[in-house]
């Protein structure tokens, strides 16, 4: 009776959040999570509650984050799927005092492939009117961090300062940054990392929906690949000391870019 009884509680704190980076399996993470019977989410994944500042006018209604569950009867952990979080250090403070204990899920991505998709993304909106070089090229005369929400291309392809933010939040053991191109070629030994680090049963089966794969008009030009690359090169070299990473895969091979 016990049990039955503590498996139907409901939530009154969120043990996770996946946080990040846009365009970078987020939904496709979400689609696996929410087939573990062991997992709750929140209903509505727009609810972006730690990174609206209407939240957090005075002292912060956490109710309104805790209602928007309706977990199972066999949920052990709680978490929020937010591309935008990693991105606004504001919300990762918020979570951070929010719950010092959270546990925090970050895939990167190719920073130049990320950027060209959330250009594509956008273009497809009708929300970028300029080429993605030229877009690229504004980013840089603007301000690099001087567009919080929006194109911000450049900024949330440059990953150094944002998990710095992280790790000066949160201990290290907290942390989980996977690798997207890893995650989409082969799922299954990312998802046991996942299910392992939040503490639940891994998955035996499960279906693969994927979803916001882009299907996009062109590729990426190597001239570009190139401009961009002259623009990453620097953080990807930051990334793979801070998190002992190989990103060789990240960066331009113009030998391998033909016929664009």
């Amino acid at each position: 009776m016990f049990s039955k009884f503590f498996h139907r509680r409901k939530v009154d704190h969120v043990d996770f959040v996946v946080g990040g980076v846009q365009k970078a399996g987020t939904t496709a993470l979400h689609d696996f999570l929410a087939q573990h019977p062991q997992v709750a989410l929140l209903r509505d994944q727009a609810l972006h509650f730690f990174d609206k500042p209407e939240h957090f006018v005075g002292e912060p209604d956490y109710e309104i984050l805790h209602s928007n569950f309706a977990p199972g009867r066999r949920w052990r952990v709680a978490g929020e799927v937010t591309a935008d979080y990693l991105y606004y250090p504001e919300a990762l403070e918020r979570i951070a005092r929010y719950n010092p204990a959270m546990k925090l899920i970050v895939s990167l991505r190719n920073p130049t492939e990320r950027a060209f998709s959330q250009w594509n993304m956008r273009r497809d909106k009708g929300q970028e009117p300029l080429e993605f070089l030229e877009a690229l090229k504004r980013d840089q005369e603007t301000g690099v961090w001087k567009r919080p929400r929006g194109d911000g291309y450049i900024a949330r392809s440059l990953y150094f300062p944002q998990l710095e933010k992280v790790f000066s939040l949160f201990p290290r053991d907290q942390v989980l940054v996977l690798k997207y191109e890893e995650f989409r070629s082969n799922p299954s030994p990312t998802l046991d990392r996942m299910f392992d680090f939040l503490g639940v049963d891994r998955l035996r089966r499960y279906k693969n929906k994927k979803r916001n794969v882009g299907s996009y008009p062109r590729k990426l030009t190597s001239k570009e690949r190139g401009f961009a690359a002259g623009i990453f090169e620097a953080d990807i070299n930051k990334v793979e000391d801070l998190l002992d990473w190989d990103c060789r895969d990240w960066r331009f091979k113009p030998e391998l870019v033909t016929g664009h």
